[in-house]
């Protein structure tokens, strides 16, 4: 009989997955459920030791003994604290020791009740890993649970080994057990790609032959990769100008517009079988959304680190691996495969209106965003609104491109281009939004800017974004608060600092500003500010998609 607790379960069936499967047991009531369990599945061989000092030194020596992960499992409290001399030991000689606590709920913590203390994070730093469990009440915890028990279990052999901990709240009941069988539970397994042997080369080879529709989705990264041309001309790629990847055989890069108007049906019939991930972060909000309701069979994250990252909650195996090497030494596999997939999603996506807009923020950043590449330059692109209206445009391959993705923050996006600017020779073109500009204008407070500066600050008199978000409704009084709402010009600041400064409020004044933006030999820094009003930005996006809407109808209409 096995816990009812879905933690516990969960719990049980990864440690099974990852070959964890010598146990020692403290005794105790709190980790009861756990305990109970182990004890009771086939797949475990359990010892019993009641003093929890002895019990980790005791799991350290069968692990030095069998050269492979041991676990040991107390109750709640201070007998956690009694393993922390094993642990230290575990820490200095690379010893993979797994910690499984029982903890209290997080609400009683500090309030008096028995057997609690502050558990979570306790070894560290002597530990590999540390996750402090959810206990599960919604789909997200359950993927949640499961996402930080994989990692756990990862990091105890991943490079150095080590010790690792689990800590395990548990709300009572917690003496409920049944016959229920243990159901399957996803284990994500990490592949170090220099040491893959024969057998697992060719179970993946395989994977990959018996998945037609292979998706590969590049996030951001600060240089071009490599990509054969076997690849490029099999998977359908998905990329944004983040990732500065540039496939002349692939004309997804519009994937964000296609997702927003495709029905259910085609976005079923785009699902991948495969998935393949690599780089930093994506800033499209469909895509994650679209990938998460339509999940592949299987998905591979390349990652050099080993890093485990599951943004679309499907990941099954980390490839550790520099990304162009697992490209190349996998070519082959393209040999076989058709392309079919790959032309399905150009074509869908050529199936869009091309971006037109009235004068707007959205038509002059594609104005500059078509004029500038004739010659290599670097354009960075700060958040908010202004990095998703870029995506809507296409961009020289000679263009490199940066962003504060990593958080994903407004603050500082202008002081680190300008850094950037400071130690390049060539033009640095920067597209920032209002409330980035003003957050971050002491950024041009310093004699030494470059003239090959060249800023376009797209000014609609607050965060334009929270117009657009499709569940926020703002009141005057809450649009204060929300939005900020302002009437700041940046031109004093601007022109006193040495810039040149010329504003835009109109579509007649753009081609001025786009000469003055693009002349190599200006004098100082060019600083370009576009008035236009939130509220027609709005109008016209929306009025974009809903023609795309519209065709995507009528083509579906007469294919049927």
């Amino acid at each position: 009989m096995y816990s009812d607790k879905e933690i516990v379960r969960q719990l049980t069936s990864l440690l099974v997955a990852h070959g964890v499967t010598t146990v020692v047991l403290c005794p105790g009531s709190r980790n009861a459920p756990i305990v109970h369990t182990l004890a009771n599945h086939e797949a475990f061989v359990c010892h019993s030791v009641t003093d929890e000092r002895s019990a980790g030194f005791y799991a350290l020596g069968m692990a030095l003994s069998l050269s492979s992960p041991v676990a040991v499992c107390c109750t709640s409290g201070t007998a956690l604290l009694n393993l922390f001399p094993a642990v230290a030991e575990a820490y200095y000689q690379k010893v993979p020791l797994l910690i499984i606590s029982a903890d209290r709920p997080e609400a009683w913590i500090d309030q008096m009740a028995g057997q609690t203390i502050h558990q979570p994070f306790v070894f560290e730093p002597m530990v590999r890993k540390s996750v402090q469990l959810p206990e599960i009440k919604s789909g997200e915890d359950r993927w949640y649970c499961n996402r930080l028990i994989n990692e756990a279990l990862l990091a105890l052999q991943h490079r150095d080994a080590g010790p690792v901990h689990i800590n395990v709240p548990l709300s009572e009941p917690l003496f409920d057990f049944s016959d229920r069988p243990l159901t399957d539970v996803r284990s994500i397994r990490r592949v170090k790609w220099t040491e893959v042997n024969v057998t697992e080369m060719g179970e993946m080879q395989e994977v990959f032959a018996q998945s037609p529709k292979t998706l590969v989705v590049a996030g951001q990264m600060d240089r071009r990769v490599v990509i054969p041309q076997g690849w490029q001309g099999t998977a359908a790629w998905l990329y944004e100008h983040l990732s500065n990847q540039h496939l002349p055989l692939s004309a997804a890069s519009t994937f964000d517009t296609l997702l927003a108007v495709l029905d259910d049906a085609a976005k079923e019939e785009l699902r991948p079988d495969l998935l393949i991930t690599f780089g930093g972060s994506v800033v499209s909000k469909r895509v994650k959304e679209y990938l998460r309701q339509y999940p592949p069979k299987v998905h591979w994250h390349l990652s050099e680190s080993g890093e485990l990252i599951d943004l679309y909650c499907s990941l099954s195996t980390v490839i550790e691996s520099p990304i162009e090497l697992f490209f190349r030494e996998t070519e082959e596999w393209c040999v076989e495969k058709e392309e079919w997939y790959r032309l399905l999603w150009n074509s869908k996506c050529g199936e869009l209106l091309p971006p037109s807009f009235d004068y707007s923020a959205m038509s002059v950043a594609g104005e500059v965003m078509k004029s500038i590449g004739e010659s290599p330059c670097t354009l960075h692109i700060a958040n908010s609104s202004v990095v998703r209206h870029a995506q809507l445009f296409p961009l020289s391959p000679s263009v490199r491109v940066c962003c504060n993705r990593g958080t994903n923050g407004i603050d500082g996006s202008l002081s680190t281009a300008i850094g950037y600017a400071l130690l390049s020779k060539e033009i640095n073109y920067v597209m920032i939004g209002d409330l980035s500009f003003f957050y971050d204008m002491n950024a041009l407070w310093q004699d030494a800017l470059p003239n090959h500066l060249r800023i376009v600050l797209f000014n609609n008199g607050g965060g334009g974004i929270f117009h657009t978000l499709p569940t926020l409704s703002m009141t005057s009084q809450s649009e204060t608060f929300i939005a900020a709402p302002h009437h700041s010009t940046a031109k004093g600041w601007a022109e006193a600092q040495g810039l040149t400064y010329m504003d835009v409020r109109r579509r007649e004044s753009v081609e001025t500003a786009i000469q003055l933006l693009t002349r190599p030999d200006a004098s100082a820094p060019v600083l370009v500010e576009v008035f236009t009003s939130a509220v027609e930005d709005k109008r016209l996006l929306e009025r974009f998609y809903l023609s795309n809407k519209a065709r995507q109808n009528i083509i579906n209409s007469s294919n049927k």
